[in-house]
């Protein structure tokens, strides 16, 4: 069963040039983005958000995991906006 509620409250991140934010609304664009877009600069906080996500897509994990997973990956490639 696939889960892909939205997020409680969007993740904001900033890719590609200063000034550009994108708010990150569910487990669905998260891996989407973490798959895509996301920075080179990419550590074992990237994987584990990527696993995460796919995860509760499969049904195995909650958005609220995949939502923490996400912003730990974020503050690894200093794109989280606060």
């Amino acid at each position: 069963m696939m889960d892909n509620k939205p997020f409680e409250t969007p993740v904001v991140v900033e890719l590609g040039h200063v000034g550009k934010y994108r708010h990150i609304r569910s487990t669905q664009e998260a891996a989407e983005c973490l798959m895509t877009v996301w920075p080179l600069n990419r550590g074992p906080r990237h994987r584990d958000a990527l696993d995460t996500c796919l995860k509760v897509l499969e049904g195995y994990r909650s958005t609220a995991e995949a939502r923490r997973a996400l912003i730990e990956a974020a503050k690894e490639s200093e794109v989280l906006v606060p």
